[in-house]
């Protein structure tokens, strides 16, 4: 794939782009090389000629004879010769390149190195002092500085070029190892998107291609679980959709036929009304789940005085527990515990918590509501003299459907979605809701941690 919606490939640019920085970095290179030569070149043609003026003020023969055959044959020597005497006299074609101060400093025993003129041209001056006084001077133009720059220069212009095609070439293999698993790694989200699942993406390339990869594996196994379930919730909606439907229907049409007269419809009655209020209860869960888990989820915050929420909650579910001859019994301060809350949303919770206890508890065992103060926060539990959970449960007590797919013909079930609810209400409360075994009673306990208000952090002071 070259182009996506217009835009170059990701190889193209970062072949243009290492290709770019090279340039610059070429550029860059090349001109601060470019100003360095002419120093390094001047710095060699000074030291050689420093070299040689030394070994010529270490051999007066030789200066001398050098400095005879300079003046009696006039030619265009690049290198000329002065001799500046003990005496302070300067004899030699380069005299006129001494000035006063290279020939003190010489007279002294030291070293002269400098630039100065000499027949209209700049010209490189080095002095050494002699064994005898006095010092000799060598000079030689700039332009075998110019000469030395050039042949210099010319020399960096193909490692300059090879530095930028290296670079180049580089980058077309950075970006073809970088692009490799960034396009497997789109087309495979492309699969996911379109509903492939099992598809994985090699962890190669850099770390972060490799965490990429790894992100679309994690992301095709969520969704391979999170379609599982999905499917298995329909399922489980469908079944509990299809027995109450397949009643309903079956006394209607008896009802039609005229199956069914006199005495027995009243009864046939009341089993319609029953699955239909089966029916509508678990359409109502299915619709409180979705409002749960929409965005724009409301509550209604005020001070609530859970003392008197939960008084209110008991009357309403202690005559309930006591048409199933279930012991219900209430634990609380008698005294308010004001939290900032949606008090209808606490009650909402509170029932759904309750007539999960309620359902598995069997006759003569008890249901209890208790509320505590917890520091800044409340505390409010559900327990039970039911069967109980394992750890096996704990650990999808409240996920839809879970418990009830696993307990369906073993024991009294539900919709599979009243705890799933209770949970997404603790949560949009900001508190949390946790679920175990091992009640004092004997089954389930559920207890709900609520914040002093939606949001506000906190550390409870009890334990359970």
């Amino acid at each position: 794939m070259s182009t996506v919606d217009g835009r170059g490939s990701l190889t193209r640019s970062i072949v243009l782009l290492t290709s770019a920085v090279a340039a610059v970095a070429v550029l860059l290179t090349g001109l601060f090389a470019w100003r360095t030569i002419r120093t390094n070149a001047e710095a060699q043609e000074r030291d050689q000629l420093s070299r040689q003026a030394e070994v010529l003020a270490r051999t007066p023969p030789l200066a001398s004879w050098m400095l005879d055959r300079q003046q009696r044959i006039a030619g265009p020597e690049d290198i000329k010769l002065a001799i500046v005497r003990p005496s302070g006299e300067i004899d030699g074609p380069a005299a006129v390149a001494v000035d006063a101060a290279s020939r003190e400093a010489l007279l002294t025993g030291d070293s002269v190195s400098t630039t100065a003129r000499l027949d209209g041209d700049d010209v490189l001056l080095e002095g050494a002092p002699t064994l005898v006084g006095g010092g000799l001077v060598l000079t030689q133009p700039m332009g075998a500085v110019d000469q030395a720059t050039n042949r210099m220069r010319g020399s960096l212009v193909l490692p300059l070029i090879l530095g930028l095609t290296g670079a180049a070439l580089a980058g077309a293999l950075l970006a073809r190892r970088l692009a490799r698993p960034l396009v497997t790694a789109a087309r495979t989200a492309h699969l996911l998107s379109e509903g492939a699942r099992g598809v994985t993406v090699p962890a190669e390339g850099p770390a972060e291609v490799a965490e990429l990869a790894g992100a679309l594996n994690t992301l095709d196994t969520a969704l391979t679980h999170s379609e599982n379930r999905q499917r298995d919730f329909l399922l489980s909606v469908s079944h509990e959709i299809r027995t109450p439907l397949t009643t309903a229907r079956g006394y209607a049409e008896a009802l039609a036929d005229e199956v069914i007269t006199g005495e027995e419809v009243p009864e046939a009655g009341r089993i319609l009304r029953t699955e239909i209020e089966r029916l509508e209860h678990f359409v109502g869960d299915l619709l409180a789940l979705a409002r749960l888990e929409a965005d724009d989820f409301r509550l209604d915050i005020v001070d609530v005085d859970l003392d008197a929420l939960v008084a209110e909650t008991a009357t309403a579910w202690s005559a309930r527990c006591a048409r199933h001859e279930v012991d219900f019994r209430v634990e609380r301060p008698e005294r308010p515990v004001l939290i900032t809350t949606d008090g209808f949303r606490v009650r909402q919770l509170l029932d759904g918590l309750a007539e999960n206890a309620l359902r598995v508890t069997p006759a003569g065992q008890p249901v209890v509501l208790a509320l505590r103060a917890d520091g800044p926060g409340a505390l409010l539990e559900v327990r039970d003299g039911g069967p109980g959970l394992t750890d096996d449960d704990i650990e999808v007590a409240f996920v839809r459907g879970a418990l009830t797919d696993r307990y369906r013909g073993v024991r009294p079930v539900g919709s599979g979605l009243g705890l799933a609810i209770a949970h997404r209400l603790a949560g949009r409360l900001g508190g949390t809701i946790t679920a175990r075994g091992g009640a004092p009673e004997g089954g389930a306990w559920f207890t709900v941690r609520l914040p002093p208000y939606p949001g506000a952090p906190y550390t409870p002071l009890t334990d359970s």
